[in-house]
Formats: structure tokens, C-alpha cells, sequence
């Protein structure tokens, strides 16, 4: 059972929830803390539609606590409380060792979850790769198969009169595509040929789910000691992702260790690039490439599929989006075949869509990637707002909620506007970090926020370029899984219209 015995719950917290309610009161007299907005039972009631409840509280309260009586728990939508504990006061806040503790079984010592020395060593290491332009050419010319791939399945499905299932196919198409970035490895989602690669994404995703249920469920590390209900479906999962991940490395270190001349085509992913930068043990390299993964995949997979169901509910913001990019590609004929439209695209047009990068910057602004983003306090602080945070009080900016507040946006704050994102003279116009989060701010800003937009205008120049889209069921409300990052939940199926003169390749 997920859930202990319902008796001995209330045996357990009854006294406790009643003291930790007699100190908080007595502490609100005497401090000045945020207003309660709930307490953590209420999170894990609400755990399906977390980031609904957590937005809705933060239409009332700009910053909240929720009750916790093991820890403190701050929940903020303040730009200013944002800016602080990401950029003025940073050395303050970072992951500490409860963030560390709850990922540690999926993610291990990787970038999202550590601080200090480790956290600076692989940043510098990250940030250096991600500059080349070995990886720059190696990911374009991957995200540009990846995308033709799937554009030749929605011809297939347009032909035949068929619907497609976009939140499936993205998912499959940006594994792929990180998958031979970031390894080297030609994992095939989209075939469905290589089972293990198949395997190896499921039990990924559900592990990523399992870990982030820790954050509301107060009894997950004795339902890990006694290898229990989530706990012991985490388990599991992880060791089919170990066991690729070490089967990939293990691979990679033997074509490492071959005469430099047989292995020269080979040095352009990430793992093989750092290999040659660092000698570690296996470990160390199966924490940074998950935690790659987890960044490339799912987050570029989810905006596409939330981008393309806005869509279909905006047609008049389809077609501006087509003539964006025909404009910017200079287009005066048909289009014939997926692959010839790829061929014609080239870097410097892509620069030239600023309407298609407002697009997509208002889909993020929705539904953001990382939905929730938790700190933990160093030492006892004061808030901007002039409202106390203690040690080990854990502190989370909340990018869904911050892209739905009237306060932050305007009035228009919930509807889906790319031209606020765009100057008098129709080019893109960025936000202010503190308040667009999508991406962190400060110090531990996204390394691969131009990697990813990058990805993301690939895929939707080639494939809004070829094609139109509708929704197979109008009235259908998406729901999300409530992840470290917000994947779309269950099919999401699409009609695909083909563009005047496009047919199948040869």
C-alpha cells in the first residue's frame, strides 16, 4: 500500500499538528511572518492539479506559507523576493542538503542538485561545452533529423486521414534528440525499434514523477526503509535506468580508449566531450548525463506539445506564425517534401523569427518547465518584504503560478498573447528574469535556455511550415502530471494538415 494505516496516521500527528499549531501561533505574535495559506496535507490532496492550488493561493496572498511540521515552507510569486534569493542575497539559498536528499536517488550529485564546489565545477564544465561550436553544429543537424522524422509521421497520419498523439511523438523525438547529444546514442523512440531505449524513457519518466511526490509526502523515507508503495515503484525504475545509463558509459569508455584516429567522429556528444575533459568513475558521469536529460527531453517536449494545443485554439496565430517564417525564409514557391523545406532553413532565418520566438516565449510564460523551483534558507534572513525566513526554512518561487498573476502581466495576464513580447517594430523584446522565471535568474541562470529555444524554433519552423493543425476533440480540458517538470498527461491527438504542394519523400 502507498498509504499507511489511516489509525495509525492520526495517532502519530494528532499531538504533533497540535503543539506545532500552539508554536506557530505564538511565534506569529511575536515575528512577522507571510499569511498561511494551507498546510502540506492540503498539497498532497491536491497533488494531481498542485500547480492550480498553489496558483490560486497566489492570487491571495503574493507570498504564502504552507504548514509543515517538520519544516518551514515558503511559497513566493514576488519578483522582488525572486531577484533576492536568486541573484542579491544567492549565497543564502540554494539547494541544501533536503533538495540533495529528495532527488538524490534519480538525479544523484548532478547540477540540479548539489551546491558550492561541485555545483561550480560542473557549471564551468557545462558552460564551456555549451559555447563550442562542435556541440552547436553536432545538436543542429540532430534537432533537424529528429524533426523531419516526425513531420514524415504527420504526412503519414495527414494521408491517411488519421489523428497523432503529439505529447507521445514529442517525447519520443526530443529523447532521441538528447539522447545523441548528450550520449552519442541513437536511441530510436520514434521507431520503436530499440527496446531498451523504449524501457529506459518509461521507467525515466516515472521516476521523475515518484521524486517529485517526495516533496509533499512526509513519509517517504519510510516508505523507502521499508521499500513501500511509491518508494518501492521508485526503486525499480531507477535500476532500469542505472542500468542503460552504466551500459551506455560503459561503451563509451571502451571507444574512448581506441587509437585517437578511430574515434575522432565520435567526440561530438556530451558524455565523450567530457570524458576527455575529466577522468571520473562511472557514477560521476551517470549523474551529470541524467541530469542533461532531464533538462533536454522533457521540457522541450512539453512546451512543443502545450504550443501546438494553444494553437489549435488559436488558427488566426498559426497562420501569423507561417508567415513568419516564409517571410523569413523568403519563400516564393511550394513547398514540395519535409526534407527540401529542412534543406532551405538556415541559421540566420531562424534568428529572423521573431514572432514565432514570441510564440514560443508566451507558451513558456504558461506553462514554464520547471512549474515550482525550491530553495532552502543558509542562515536566518529578512525578506524584501520585511517578513523573517529561518534556517533551513525552505523557500520556492513559483514560475506557473508568477505567469498567471494579473499583478506581474496585466489584466490579459491568462490569455495567450505573443505580441507582449514584441517591440514597436515587431522584434522579440525579453523580460526581466525576476519576473519571466522560466529559465532562473542569476548565477544559476539556464545554461541551455539558447540550446533550447534553438531546439524548439527547429521543430516548429520545419513542422508549422509544412503543416496546419486542429484538435481531435475540441472540448477536451488537458491535464498535466505533476513532475519536476509539468509533462502533459495521456494522449494529446491532433489532425495534421499538409501545406499547399507538400507530399511524402521519395
Amino acid at each position: 500500500m502507498d498509504l499507511l494505516p489511516v489509525s495509525f496516521l492520526i495517532l502519530i500527528i494528532t499531538p504533533l499538528l497540535l503543539l506545532f499549531f500552539l508554536y506557530i501561533y505564538t511565534q506569529q505574535k511575536k515575528n512577522k511572518y507571510h499569511p498561511i495559506g494551507g498546510t502540506v496535507l492540503n498539497m498532497l490532496i491536491n497533488f494531481k492539479m498542485l500547480h492550480h492550488y498553489m496558483a490560486d493561493l497566489a492570487a491571495k496572498y503574493k507570498t504564502f506559507r504552507m504548514l509543515n511540521p517538520f519544516q518551514g515552507e515558503i511559497y513566493t510569486t514576488d519578483p522582488a523576493i525572486v531577484e533576492y534569493i536568486l541573484k542579491t542575497n544567492f549565497e543564502n539559498y540554494g539547494k541544501g542538503t533536503f533538495t540533495h536528499t529528495l532527488l538524490e536517488d534519480f538525479l544523484g550529485d548532478g547540477i540540479f542538485t548539489v551546491d558550492g564546489h561541485q555545483w561550480r565545477e560542473q557549471r564551468k564544465l557545462a558552460s564551456h561545452e555549451f559555447s563550442t561550436k562542435v556541440l552547436r553544429d553536432f545538436s543542429g543537424l540532430t534537432f533537424r533529423k529528429n524533426a523531419v522524422k516526425v513531420g514524415n509521421i504527420f504526412l503519414e497520419a495527414a494521408n491517411c486521414n488519421q489523428t497523432v498523439d503529439i505529447n507521445d511523438i514529442f517525447m519520443k523525438a526530443t529523447a532521441d534528440s538528447i539522447f545523441k547529444v548528450a550520449f552519442g546514442v541513437e536511441l530510436d523512440n520514434l521507431s520503436g525499434s530499440n527496446k531498451e531505449g523504449v524501457n529506459f524513457s518509461r521507467a525515466f519518466d516515472d521516476s521523475n514523477e515518484l521524486t517529485y511526490r517526495r516533496l509533499v509526502d512526509l513519509f517517504w523515507k519510510i516508505k523507502k526503509y521499508l521499500n513501500i508503495g511509491a518508494e518501492a515503484e521508485l526503486r525499480k525504475n531507477i535500476k532500469v535506468v542505472d542500468a542503460f545509463v552504466y551500459k551506455v558509459i560503459k561503451t563509451k569508455t571502451k571507444q574512448m580508449q581506441k587509437p585517437q584516429d578511430d574515434f575522432l567522429p565520435k567526440k561530438e556528444d556530451i558524455l565523450s566531450r567530457f570524458m576527455q575533459i575529466t577522468d571520473r568513475d562511472p557514477k560521476y558521469f551517470r549523474d551529470i548525463i541524467l541530469n542533461f536529460v532531464l533538462a533536454g527531453k522533457d521540457p522541450i517536449a512539453t512546451t512543443l506539445t502545450w504550443f501546438l494545443y494553444i494553437l489549435c485554439k488559436h488558427p488566426e496565430i498559426q497562420d501569423k506564425i507561417d508567415q513568419d517564417i516564409k517571410e523569413a525564409m523568403n519563400m516564393t514557391e511550394d513547398i514540395t517534401t519535409v526534407t527540401d523545406f529542412e534543406a532551405l532553413l538556415s541559421e540566420d532565418m531562424l534568428e529572423k523569427m521573431h514572432y514565432l520566438h514570441a510564440a514560443l516565449a508566451e507558451i513558456i510564460r504558461l506553462y514554464p518547465a520547471l512549474p515550482l523551483d525550491p530553495k532552502i534558507c543558509f542562515s536566518d534572513d529578512v525578506l524584501p518584504d520585511g517578513c523573517i525566513v529561518k534556517k533551513g526554512d525552505m523557500i520556492a518561487y513559483l514560475p506557473y503560478a508568477m505567469g498567471r498573476m494579473k499583478f506581474i502581466w496585466g489584466e490579459d495576464a491568462l490569455d495567450y498573447k505573443p505580441e507582449r513580447w514584441l517591440d514597436n517594430n515587431g522584434c522579440f523584446r525579453s523580460e526581466s528574469p525576476f519576473k519571466f522565471t522560466a529559465f532562473q535568474a542569476g548565477p544559476r541562470t539556464c545554461l541551455g535556455r539558447e540550446f533550447a529555444y534553438r531546439q524548439m524554433k527547429i521543430f516548429s519552423a520545419i513542422l508549422l511550415g509544412c503543416f496546419t493543425f486542429k484538435l481531435s476533440n475540441e472540448n477536451k480540458v488537458p491535464r498535466y502530471r505533476t513532475t519536476i517538470n509539468i509533462q502533459h498527461d495521456g494522449p494529446l491527438d491532433i489532425y495534421v494538415f499538409p501545406r499547399s504542394g507538400l507530399h511524402h519523400n521519395p
